[in-house]
């Protein structure tokens, strides 16, 4: 086992709090969403964790998840749940980006091949620790993944209710890996909606987007590991496939954590929330000034990751966004299969979908003049591209007759 999960070290949760209203909630006891409907964030005595843990000490630890113990929530050694959650690499671009500036972070390394992991191995182990034992989640795939193999880890029971269109290979692997899955003749929120009813009647604990704490905590380990991966110095842009938008804004949290801790500078990121133009209620929302983004109708786009008609936290991405001076943005579906088409055959690195967003989405900035090539940029690529269908390949030769090797 990783020395990062032997050793009991001090927490320092404080408090939870209204990420709308910033009313306060005890820290250690079962809570969704806050009494006005809204995400509950979870507090840190910073100034405690200041002088306890020196950057240097945090430099010194292996460099996988679980380095960051005292930002993260759990108290408990035993109840933290784990599956190798390695640090994510930082892979350049240069052919098909056009810079040498341009890195993918990519998320596809962690357990279940996806960024989900993150989220959920912190949700999960919290639902350990606070006695949960029944869970319920919508998913557009990955996150039902990562649900189901945690939830086996930790032995909880999990229920996980996805659109009927969701990829293949995600609804055996829930149901390979212990998660009760039903396919639903609807989209994610709708899927919610059911998950939302049979919470109410009490019959399990409702694990959707930012409708628990702690989901927001593993994502934001994205934006530790980057900043450690940089040097402390973060990049001029970050750009980020958003449905939900959990792991913007637990970046754009661990960014004021650290600058607190002294570890970084005031210095942020434009953040870039991508989404496709077939599912871009964020777009929309940030285009006309609003505060809060309306329910997409007839949502389409082959990036199923991003494909959430409305998301619960989307007051705090545009927040973000509009707080680092980025901007939202949608691409369309050809520019997205273009992009990890490019991708694969110039740099060797096979993205999702959704990641594949990213990196049309940069191209776009790029031309729009927001940003320009001699920038530091990291792409989000949120899962392995090997769980998403490909075109089919491969030509026949006939070993029983002569092969025209120059035609090869």
């Amino acid at each position: 086992m990783n020395a990062n999960l032997t050793v009991d070290r001090p927490t320092f949760v404080t408090h939870l709090e209204c990420s709308l209203t910033g009313e306060r909630y005890e820290a250690d006891q079962l809570h969704n969403l806050s009494a006005a409907g809204k995400p509950l964030l979870v507090c840190y005595d910073l100034p405690s964790i200041r002088a306890f843990l020196p950057r240097a000490m945090v430099e010194a630890r292996a460099t996988d998840l679980w380095r960051w113990r005292e930002l993260l929530p759990v108290r408990r050694t035993e109840n933290i749940v784990s599956l190798g959650e390695i640090e994510t690499p930082l892979a350049p671009i240069p052919r098909s980006s056009g810079s040498p500036n341009v890195l993918v972070k990519d998320e596809g390394r962690l357990p279940t091949g996806s960024f989900k992991a993150r989220g959920l191995v912190m949700a999960v182990a919290m639902a350990k620790e606070l006695g949960v034992t029944r869970i319920a989640m919508p998913t557009n795939g990955n996150a039902g993944a990562a649900l189901a193999a945690y939830a086996s880890r930790a032995g909880i029971e999990a229920i996980i209710l996805c659109p009927d269109d969701t990829p293949e290979v995600n609804v055996r692997e829930i149901a390979l890996q212990g998660g009760r899955v039903y396919r639903v003749n609807g989209l994610i929120d709708e899927c919610g909606a059911i998950v939302a009813r049979g919470a109410a009647e009490g019959r399990w604990f409702d694990f959707s987007t930012l409708k628990e704490p702690y989901r927001i905590e593993g994502k934001k380990t994205m934006g530790l590991e980057l900043a450690a991966q940089s040097g402390w110095r973060l990049p001029k842009a970050i750009f980020y496939p958003t449905g939900g938008g959990t792991g913007l804004i637990g970046m754009w949290k661990a960014f004021d954590e650290m600058e607190q801790l002294g570890w970084i500078g005031y210095e942020r990121p434009k953040m870039f929330a991508v989404q496709a133009s077939g599912c871009a209620p964020i777009v929309r929302a940030f285009e006309a000034g609003m505060e809060h983004a309306e329910r997409w109708e007839d949502a389409h786009t082959v990036a199923a990751g991003i494909r959430v008609p409305k998301a619960i936290g989307d007051f705090l991405i545009l927040r973000a966004v509009r707080e680092s001076g980025g901007k939202a943005l949608a691409v369309g579906d050809p520019a997205i299969l273009q992009a990890v088409d490019d991708c694969a055959k110039k740099d060797g690195l096979l993205l999702c979908p959704e990641g594949g967003a990213t990196l049309a989405a940069y191209r776009q900035a790029l031309a729009e003049g927001l940003v320009n090539e001699e920038d530091d940029v990291v792409l989000f690529n949120c899962a392995t591209g090997l769980k998403y269908p490909m075109p089919r390949a491969g030509k026949k030769l006939d070993k029983n007759k002569r092969v025209a090797l120059d035609q090869l």
